[in-house]
Formats: C-alpha cells, sequence, structure tokens
C-alpha cells in the first residue's frame, strides 16, 4: 500500500489523455501527490516516448509507483516492463489490480482508455493503492523477476 506522502507518476499518450486526467484528479482528491509526465494536448505522440520516461523514473527510484494510460493498456506494459527494476500489469478487473500487487508487487500499472470506463478505472486504482504485497510463496518469484532484470541486462542469453 502506498502512503499518501509517496509521490505517484502517471502519464499517458493522446489516447489515454482523458483517463489519464480522470485518475490524476480522483488521486489528487485522495490526497495523493501525483508528478504528471503527460501528455498535456491531444496531439498524436508515441506512447513509448511517455510510458518509457515514466518507466525509467519508477526504475531508477524515484517514485515507487506509477500509472500509465494508453488505448488498450497494452502497449504502455510492454514497454514499462522494458525498464529494469519495473514490474508492470495491466489490469481491467478488479481481481487483476489486487493481484497485480499482492501476488506481483507491480509497481506500475497499466489501464486502456478504450476499454476501461472512468468510475471503473478509479475503482481499479483504488484497489491496486490499497493492496499489498503478500510476500510468502510469491516472494521467490517476484525475485526470479529481480535476476532477470539482471541477467538480461547484462546480455546473458540463453
Amino acid at each position: 500500500m502506498i502512503g499518501k506522502d509517496e509521490k505517484i507518476v502517471i502519464g499517458s499518450d493522446h489516447f489515454g489523455l482523458p483517463l489519464k486526467n480522470t485518475i490524476r484528479d480522483h488521486l489528487i482528491e485522495l490526497g495523493y501527490q501525483v508528478d504528471d509526465f503527460g501528455v498535456h494536448s491531444e496531439e498524436p505522440v508515441d506512447y513509448p516516448d511517455i510510458g518509457s520516461n515514466v518507466a525509467e523514473s519508477v526504475g531508477k527510484g524515484k517514485y515507487k509507483d506509477g500509472i500509465l494510460v494508453c488505448g488498450t493498456g497494452a502497449g504502455m506494459a510492454i514497454v514499462a516492463n522494458k525498464v529494469p527494476g519495473v514490474r508492470a500489469a495491466c489490469i481491467a478487473d478488479p481481481y487483476t489490480a489486487e493481484r497485480a500487487r499482492a501476488s506481483n508487487n507491480a509497481n506500475i500499472i497499466t489501464l486502456g482508455s478504450q476499454t476501461t470506463g472512468l468510475e471503473v478505472a478509479k475503482k481499479l486504482i483504488d484497489i491496486w493503492l490499497e493492496s499489498e504485497f503478500q510476500g510468502g510463496r510469491s516472494s521467490p518469484k517476484v525475485e526470479k523477476i529481480n535476476h532477470l532484470d539482471n541477467k538480461y541486462r547484462k546480455g546473458k542469453f540463453p
């Protein structure tokens, strides 16, 4: 569970702009500090540009958690998971939102603006933020994911 004294970073492409703005405003209303990495207009932008900036800031530890929005959420998840230290999950339902944190310790979630309604998105965000990593049997799995970051970053492919 993220503390309200910690900042959350958020970003979207032009397709995700309305949903990103809704999520940002919702988080602020709940008392969270939010840094918005854009976009700030409907001018077309390639989602990897925004997604990589948000993911790098989380991967480097500048932020504990991040939220990314594009048309489906899938593209942003792919981009974010390229960055060492990031565990991004695309969420679309309450169970996945909760398990993204509880089982996978996801530090970035992605949503699709063309697949997720505004009120549903706010609920999913709430569930993810209120969830905590459970550790236990999931800890070794998350450690294996972290090990893959190091392995592939050094070019050690099987």
